[in-house]
C-alpha cells in the first residue's frame, strides 16, 4: 500500500498526515533535475506549488524500504501539493531532508505496527480516515473551478450592479462608556462628564471612567484613553456592524450625539443598568465603486463557483447511496457537558420513546 494512504491509530492519524506533507517536501527539494518544474512557483495558486511533472520513471525511484515496502519519490509528489510554501522552508538543506525521511520511516514502522494490533479498527481512527478521504473527493470535485482572475468581467460587473446595496457602508461609531448601577450615580457621573467633552479632554475622561464605573473592564491596564471603550457600531437597525458589547439603548443613544468627543446629554438605562455614553470615534458612511469592490466580488464568485461543484457531487453521491435519516433516534441524543473540565459527550436518552 502507498505510504500516505496507509491506515493509521486515532491519536496519530493527523500527525501521520501532516508529517508525509512536509517529508514530501523535503524529498522533492532534493531530487535534482526531476523536481525543477514540480516545484515551480503557480501564481494563479496563491503561491502554491505543483507537483504534477514527475515522470513515471522518476514518480517510481525508490528512497528507501521499510520490511517488503518502499518509500518513492512518487509518494513525496502525491503529498507535495497540500505542502504550503511556509513549511516547505523548512527542510532546505540536505540535512534536514535526511532528518525527514528518518522520521517517515519512524512513522512507516509505527503505522504498521498499529495496524497489527487493530488500533485502525478503533471508531475514531476510522473517522479520521473518513475525513481524509472525503478531503481528496471534494478536491477532486474542486477541479476545473476559476481562481478569482479567471472569472469573466462581465461575470463580476453584473454581481455588482445587482448587489450595489452591499457594497454602500454605513456609518461607524465608537462608543466610550462609564457605567453605573443606579440612576441617581449616572447622572451624578453624568454631570462631571460633560466637562470632558472635546478632544483635549480625553485624558479626563478616561480618568473620571476609571474613578467611577463598576464595570471591571474599566480597571484593566490599558492607556487612559481607551479606558471605557467598548467598541464600533453601526446604526441602529443595521445588522452588518453589530456590536455585543453594545446594548441596543446604548447603540441608539451613541447615534444621537451630535459632535465627535461629546457626551450623551442623558443616561441610558440598558440590561439594569445605567450608561454614560461618549462618542471617540467615527468613520463616514461610505459607497464602494466597481474598483475597491472587484477583488471582494471575484473572490465570492470564485468560492460560488466552487460551492456548487461539491454540492453537485454530493447530490449525485445522495442519488447513488440513498440517505435515511431516523429523526426519532436523533432525538434521543442528549450532549452531557460534565464537570471535571472534560469534553462534552453525547449520550442517549433511554427515558424517550
Amino acid at each position: 500500500m502507498s505510504w500516505f494512504r496507509g491506515p493509521f491509530s486515532a491519536r496519530a492519524s493527523r500527525r501521520v498526515l501532516a508529517l508525509a506533507l512536509a517529508l514530501a517536501a523535503g524529498a522533492l527539494a532534493g531530487c535534482g533535475s526531476c523536481n525543477e518544474k514540480a516545484l515551480t512557483t503557480d501564481p494563479d495558486a496563491g503561491g502554491h506549488r505543483s507537483s504534477t511533472s514527475l515522470t513515471p520513471e522518476q514518480s517510481g525511484k525508490v528512497l528507501a524500504k521499510v520490511g517488503d515496502h518502499t518509500i518513492t519519490l512518487g509518494d513525496y509528489a502525491a503529498a507535495l501539493e497540500h505542502m504550503d510554501n511556509f513549511d516547505r522552508l523548512r527542510y532546505q538543506s540536505p540535512e534536514r531532508r535526511k532528518e525527514l525521511l528518518t522520521e517517515m520511516i519512524n512513522v512507516e514502522l509505527l503505522a504498521r505496527e498499529a495496524t497489527l494490533k487493530g488500533y485502525d479498527k478503533d471508531p475514531a481512527a476510522q473517522q479520521e480516515i473518513r475525513a481524509i478521504l472525503r478531503d481528496a473527493m471534494l478536491k477532486e470535485a474542486r477541479k476545473g473551478a476559476p481562481v478569482p482572475a479567471d472569472v469573466p468581467e462581465a461575470e463580476v460587473r453584473a454581481y455588482f450592479d445587482a448587489h450595489k446595496a452591499d457594497y454602500k457602508d454605513p456609518e461607524r461609531r465608537r462608543a466610550s462608556v462609564i457605567i453605573l448601577p443606579t440612576e441617581a450615580a449616572a447622572k451624578d457621573a453624568l454631570e462631571q462628564a460633560k466637562k470632558t467633552s472635546g478632544a483635549t479632554l480625553t485624558t479626563q475622561w478616561g480618568e473620571l471612567v476609571r474613578a467611577r464605573s463598576v464595570d471591571p473592564q474599566a480597571k484593566a491596564n490599558v492607556p487612559v484613553d481607551l479606558v471605557g471603550d467598548i467598541g464600533m457600531v453601526s446604526p441602529p437597525g443595521d445588522g452588518r456592524g453589530e456590536n455585543t458589547r453594545i446594548p441596543e439603548a446604548v447603540r441608539a443613544g451613541l447615534f444621537e450625539i451630535p459632535k465627535l468627543h461629546d457626551v450623551l446629554g442623558h443616561v441610558v438605562l440598558a440590561e439594569g443598568r445605567f450608561y454614560v455614553v461618549r462618542l471617540t470615534q467615527k468613520t463616514e458612511a461610505h459607497e464602494r465603486s466597481y474598483q475597491e469592490a472587484e477583488r471582494a466580488i471575484r473572490v465570492k464568485l470564485a468560492q460560488d463557483k466552487i460551492r456548487a461543484k461539491e454540492d453537485d457531487l454530493l447530490a449525485q453521491l445522495r442519488t447513488k447511496y440513498p440517505v435515511v435519516v431516523d429523526d426519532k433516534v436523533l432525538a434521543t441524543v442528549r450532549v452531557d457537558l460534565g464537570t471535571d473540565g472534560g469534553a462534552a459527550a453525547p449520550v442517549a436518552d433511554a427515558g424517550r420513546d
